[in-house]
């Protein structure tokens, strides 16, 4: 596998998002929804953490600099809008985590563990280009197996190339079922979205463990991440 590429729109101009891309390939077999039973290590630690903080797991400040990396025109983050690292806190706290396959348990204990929100997909159905931009009146996706629907608009979008154009498949609140991993994927692309002011080595850093994990939890055989 290439590796992938992430573009920013240049009409985010400032741009709020500082986004790690993450990748790897040779995954071992994703299980079906519900995996195994047990808590892999890795996020068992992250959960009783979280359990031992509360609410103030994460450092001061980072739950309102995500938000803001959110808000713009119509999009506010807050309620069911709200970023998907506070839907995966409140879970944690609540003792309702969801264990759902390899690959998006790291995604998941990551973006946890850091406070900020993630994206994962199955590369073969995401490609290798993306692109990251604000999403446009009337743009919408399903995002998850209800077929409950996302409205889009100007919300921080990561997109597919689709033909001589751009179609959103994932954001920092809920991802697309068009490109989510299926018990077939093998590839696998992430990314981390961190406000623009996020330092580098440390968001780095983050990403480099979403990989490591990659490897040694679902067995990626290659693996790789950089920061935009």
């Amino acid at each position: 596998m290439s590796a992938p590429t992430l573009e920013l729109d240049p009409a985010l101009d400032p741009c709020p998002v500082k986004p790690a891309l993450v990748w790897a390939e040779g995954l071992a077999a994703a299980p079906p929804a519900g995996g195994p039973p047990g808590t892999p290590s890795f996020l068992a630690e992250v959960l009783a953490g979280a359990r031992a903080a509360g609410e103030g797991f994460w450092p001061r400040g980072v739950r309102e600099r995500v938000r803001a990396m959110l808000r713009h025109g119509k999009y506010r983050p807050s309620g069911r809008a709200k970023p998907a690292s506070e839907f995966l806190l409140r879970a944690a706290l609540e003792g309702t985590f969801p264990a759902v396959n390899g690959p998006v348990d790291v995604n998941n204990a990551i973006s946890l563990a850091s406070g900020l929100p993630g994206s994962i997909f199955d590369a073969e159905l995401c490609g290798e280009r993306l692109l990251v931009r604000r999403g446009l009146p009337g743009e919408r996706y399903v995002f998850n197996q209800a077929g409950q629907v996302i409205e889009l608009e100007d919300l921080l979008l990561v997109c597919r190339r689709r033909g001589e154009g751009w179609e959103p498949c994932g954001n920092p609140v809920k991802d697309s079922m068009a490109t989510k991993i299926r018990p077939g994927t093998r590839r696998v692309v992430g990314v981390l979205f961190a406000p623009a002011d996020e330092p580098g080595p440390a968001l780095l850093a983050w990403a480099e463990r979403y990989a490591g994990l990659l490897g040694s939890h679902c067995g990626a055989g290659q693996t790789g991440c950089r920061v935009l």
